[in-house]
């Protein structure tokens, strides 16, 4: 009840009591217009029919509509919105307020009448337009911010000591035995770190690339392991002309190795899947882990990055993502599915 109080209390402070301002101006612009300053009542019964018009076209029509890129149906619905207001002011409600009058008796014109009531549904309208386009671009700003949080959270996972020396430390073991795998690791760190260094500085990556990265990663953990468990890690589904915001998948496939690697010393099981369909990924990963060491709750909140992750996902997908996670008998799920972007022609 107080996360719903005080989201209310924020949506009041803002775009609401910006749009109750302008409403108050406006009376106060029909009030002083006159001689004697007063609101009669057919005004403020007609502001209202233009307050429902507006509220309608403003949370309805621009969502479903124009965000959509559906501008003729919005053009044309935002029309009717209007000629019906206008058919409500002429035909009832002046019939109420002015009975036999010759303002009830005759219809003025279709232009005269759009051009009384226009230019208030504009302004309003007009107004909205601005506000969301504010509004994106302080989610864009944050977006970037988020972005470059992720990377410097990784860097350091990357970076850290504990890394370094496992890896170092297992590469000195295979080049002591000869064994063709040193190259591979060696390869491997280097394509992790230009992937974090550079690659991901972009707001998009080829997820071609994304998927390549998760793969290094997978297999320089999966040495740490040795022979304490299995890791199974697989891609359906054509890559090509697809992009995705870089360090999202990471921190969730950080997170399996990180809970299982810390609170298991034998029968680790991790996997991580990646399926495209169209435009559509569909992303899982599943790990053991004891539940004596790691309560569900730290699992889901004590992962790098992963609460940075979710407030990116919000920021870049909104309404184009779905993100559930659960633990079941033991092994605790991540399941994404997310609208992909294609390469821009």
């Amino acid at each position: 009840m107080s996360q719903l109080s005080s989201k209310l209390q924020k949506w009041f402070s803002t775009e609401a009591a910006f749009n109750l301002f302008l409403w108050v101006l406006y009376f106060m612009v029909i009030a002083f217009g006159k001689e004697q300053p007063q609101i009669r009542l057919h005004e403020f019964v007609f502001a209202s029919t233009y307050f429902l018009a507006i509220v309608f076209i403003n949370y309805w029509l621009m969502p479903h509509f124009l965000y959509r890129k559906r501008y003729i149906q919005f053009i044309l619905l935002s029309l009717l919105v209007v000629a019906v207001v206008i058919g409500l002011e002429e035909l009832v409600l002046e019939q109420v307020f002015f009975p036999q009058s010759r303002m009830a008796s005759r219809f003025p014109g279709i232009l005269f009448s759009l051009a009384e009531v226009g230019p208030i549904i504009l302004f309003f309208v007009g107004f909205k337009l601005a506000w969301d386009n504010l509004k994106k671009q302080s989610q864009l700003e944050q977006s970037e911010k988020e972005k470059l949080e992720s990377q410097l959270q990784f860097l350091k996972s990357q970076l850290n000591p504990h890394f370094l020396f496992n890896n170092l430390n297992n590469l000195y073991s295979y080049v002591q035995e000869n064994s063709p795998k040193a190259p591979e690791i060696v390869l491997q760190l280097s394509a992790i770190m230009r992937y974090i260094l550079y690659e991901s500085r972009e707001n998009f990556v080829p997820l071609e690339k994304d998927l390549r990265y998760l793969e290094d990663f997978i297999r320089l953990q999966e040495l740490q392991m040795e022979s304490r468990g299995e890791v199974i890690f697989s891609v359906e589904g054509q890559t090509h002309s697809k992009v995705i915001a870089p360090l999202i998948l990471i921190a969730f496939v950080e997170n399996c190795f990180k809970h299982s690697l810390s609170s298991q010393s034998e029968d680790i099981f991790i996997r991580v899947s990646a399926k495209i369909e169209a435009d559509r990924l569909h992303f899982q990963c599943a790990n053991t882990f004891s539940e004596t060491v790691n309560s569900a709750e730290k699992h889901l909140l004590k992962g790098i990055g992963l609460e940075n992750v979710q407030k990116r996902l919000t920021l870049l997908y909104p309404d184009k993502h779905r993100l559930r996670t659960f633990v079941e008998d033991g092994v605790y799920h991540v399941d994404l599915e997310l609208d992909l972007k294609s390469f821009p022609s």
